[in-house]
């Protein structure tokens, strides 16, 4: 975000939409959060052939084990005018995501055909293609016409901006499993420099085929069973989720002109990548300190004022203990009352949800600043012994409670596996 005066940088949330494992919509998605649901599950029948993984082999347990939704082939293509041939042949997050963008705009109380020609931008995290995958398997008789744009990755937010008419920036963001909090940054970007007046920024993902969960197993990043230990002494891998989420975004400015309701503000953020480091897929310490160090100077916030930082949080025992540190570093230290920083991730509820995972972690905590209730991080009991809590003063929020007493500011985190590092910054929408 590049203008100078912070109150011209400042971003509004004005509506926001979701669909993830427990939760059809934002409000059972609060209730999930609020009531401390555990939304993972054994694999649907008839989602992935497991029949060449036996029960209890060792390193692939959680493989069996995930977040999923419902009738995730049901679609009302008529809605979208739509003919049923062509809405077979579209990959279903192209469907998932022209469903979250029409509800999101509906909560924003914006009418879509009024978006029509207007310089409206869509920016859209995604990752894999399964459902692409899964058509190939069939052969040659199983492509259309329609599988060029129905099968393209790059043509998820192309999709939304046809039907909705929109003239703006039109992207799908892969930078792996930060994709959807980069796109939100790149949507910020493009609202501040003028080529958009509104952007629809998040992700989806679904997991359609066995292959990703199994190359998850066989790098040793999932959890045996299937829960994810955030911070905790038995963190052993995260788990996989599917679905997605979008907000829509103004600059506040545009926002409070329009009498537009403000759900939080988005005061800064910041993109980096690892550069390095020790491994292609190893997080680096020292690139998630400068990317903190940028977003709260990007905010023009005092970082040590943040009560809250929703985490990248994967329970991993190689990336929890690094991101710990690096939060410890920038925004742990210097505080100015006893109080440490609490942290928690949504993925303890409802997995890992790759492309999407961001955006959902974003959700989560406007929901909670709008709301004045932090809900709880599960799966956790003591702490990694790897995560020095009291001397980084950070504490892992396992109890839904009240807002911790100060500004209503938080952090939120998302990482790739390729180093591409993202960190939004919230704050309370103005009175």
């Amino acid at each position: 975000m590049s203008t100078s005066d912070p109150a011209e940088r400042a971003v509004a949330v004005v509506g926001m939409s979701c669909r993830v494992p427990g939760a059809e919509d934002l409000d059972a998605f609060w209730d999930l959060l609020r009531d401390g649901v555990d939304a993972i599950t054994d694999v649907p029948a008839g989602r992935w052939d497991l029949d060449g993984i036996p029960d209890g082999a060792h390193g692939f347990e959680g493989v069996r084990r995930g977040g999923f939704l419902d009738r995730v082939a049901d679609f009302d293509s008529g809605f979208f005018g739509i003919s049923p041939r062509e809405a077979e042949a579209m990959d279903p997050r192209q469907r998932l995501a022209l469903e979250l963008s029409w509800t999101a705009l509906e909560h924003a109380a914006v009418v879509p055909e009024t978006l029509r020609g207007a310089k409206a931008a869509v920016f859209l995290g995604a990752t894999g293609d399964d459902y692409a995958a899964l058509v190939h398997r069939h052969g040659g008789d199983a492509v259309s016409h329609h599988s060029m744009a129905g099968l393209s990755r790059g043509v998820i937010a192309n999709r939304v901006s046809y039907q909705l008419g929109l003239r703006g920036p039109s992207l799908t963001v892969d930078a792996a499993q930060s994709s959807s909090l980069v796109a939100v940054h790149l949507a910020c970007e493009s609202l501040l420099s003028g080529a958009a007046t509104l952007a629809l920024a998040g992700g989806v993902h679904l997991n359609l085929a066995p292959e990703g969960t199994l190359a998850f197993a066989r790098a040793g990043a999932l959890s045996p069973d299937g829960r994810c230990y955030a911070f905790d002494a038995r963190a052993n891998g995260t788990v996989r989720g599917e679905g997605g989420g979008m907000v829509v975004l103004k600059r506040l400015s545009d926002a409070v002109a329009d009498g537009d309701t403000v759900h939080c503000v988005l005061l800064g953020s910041a993109v980096n990548n690892d550069g390095g480091g020790e491994g292609l897929t190893v997080p680096d310490g020292e690139a998630q300190r400068e990317l903190l160090h940028s977003a709260y100077a990007q905010a023009a916030t005092d970082a040590a004022r943040v009560r809250y930082v929703e985490l990248h949080g994967t329970g991993t025992r190689a990336g929890d203990p690094i991101e710990a540190a690096a939060l410890g570093a920038v925004l742990g230290q210097d505080r100015p009352d006893a109080e440490p920083l609490l942290v928690g991730s949504v993925k303890t509820n409802i997995g890992h949800l790759d492309g999407a995972a961001g955006v959902i972690g974003l959700i989560k905590v406007a929901l909670s600043v709008r709301n004045g209730i932090l809900p709880s991080s599960l799966n956790y009991a003591e702490p990694n012994p790897a995560i020095p809590m009291e001397r980084l003063r950070l504490r892992v929020n396992d109890t839904t409670g009240p807002w911790p007493e100060g500004p209503r500011l938080a952090g939120v985190s998302s990482f790739g596996v390729g180093g591409t590092n993202c960190h939004v910054v919230v704050g309370q929408a103005p009175a």
